[in-house]
């Protein structure tokens, strides 16, 4: 039974990480980015510690097994979130944020088999880059011009930051417990998202419902289920097969904006979920 629910927890994850966008798109004309995200982090943090104390979770028992979770987390919630945020909110759109981070399952992979002694096979490598084609046509006539590279930057950041991110905590913390594992990642997070916030924004929130509904969502979907879900993954998975999965968020983050906004995509658009989803099956083992 156990096994059987485990293999539907990768489609769960897609689905769940592809709705932070569509919480992106609710919270941030309310507030700015950073500051939007350092709330989030901060309700995390006081939301996992209550449960990590109520169900009696196993702490980390080292120092170096917090600052390896703690440099985990920065990578993966702090540089990729903020990078993304911020490139959208400089003008990027979001069609090309998804296609710059897109590249990341290409890069997970080069490093999987310097950093991790992981061979990725000829199978896999034609999944990735069907993958990277699938993703492309999905956001192809999205993509728009009038952006510089100040919006690009934050985006290639984040692409970094996720790549590394998956690789360094694959390699150092890849056992942790979910309860107080998420309070040690969102913890440095939160301190360098905070101050980047103080220097660069003015820190105003406009307490609207709508604002409230998306950082509610953002902290209990995102930051508990999907990363809870990330961090079973890269337990229980190779990089390579963890890695293939950002493939298929684009077209499901389509899929949902099309079904609550009422957002159209083309005829191509649809080829490319076909041919994405068809580079992910091949990708993973």
């Amino acid at each position: 039974m156990k096994s059987r629910y485990a293999r539907a927890f990768p489609l769960l994850f897609v689905l769940l990480w592809s709705t932070g966008f569509i919480g992106a798109r609710l919270g941030l004309p309310h507030t700015e980015p950073l500051t939007f995200l350092f709330i989030r982090y901060l309700a995390v943090i006081a939301l996992m510690t209550l449960v990590a104390l109520v169900s009696g979770a196993r702490w980390p028992d080292r120092s170096i097994d917090w600052l390896h979770i703690g440099v985990a987390g920065l990578l993966v919630h702090g540089v990729y979130l903020g990078g993304v945020f911020m490139a959208i909110s400089r003008g990027l759109p979001p069609g090309v944020a998804s296609l710059v981070v897109g590249v990341q399952p290409l890069l997970t992979a080069v490093g999987a088999g310097w950093l991790l002694g992981e061979t990725v096979s000829r199978r896999q490598w034609i999944g990735l880059l069907l993958g990277f084609l699938g993703v492309s046509l999905v956001v192809y006539g999205k993509v728009g011009t009038g952006f510089g590279i100040d919006a690009l930057l934050p985006a290639l950041l984040a692409l970094l930051g996720i790549t590394a991110g998956t690789l360094y905590q694959k390699r150092y913390c890849a056992a942790f417990d979910w309860r107080s594992g998420a309070v040690a990642q969102f913890l440095p997070t939160a301190l360098v998202t905070g101050v980047l916030a103080y220097l660069t924004e003015s820190l105003r929130v406009d307490w609207t419902g709508e604002f409230v509904f998306a950082l509610g969502w953002l902290v209990l979907v995102l930051s508990v289920g999907a990363i809870s879900l990330l961090n079973w993954l890269i337990r229980h998975s190779d990089a390579v097969n963890i890695a293939s999965l950002f493939y298929l968020v684009p077209p499901s983050t389509a899929l949902l904006a099309w079904m609550l906004f009422g957002d159209v995509f083309s005829g191509i658009a649809l080829v490319g979920m076909a041919v994405a989803v068809a580079g992910v099956y091949l990708a993973r083992k």
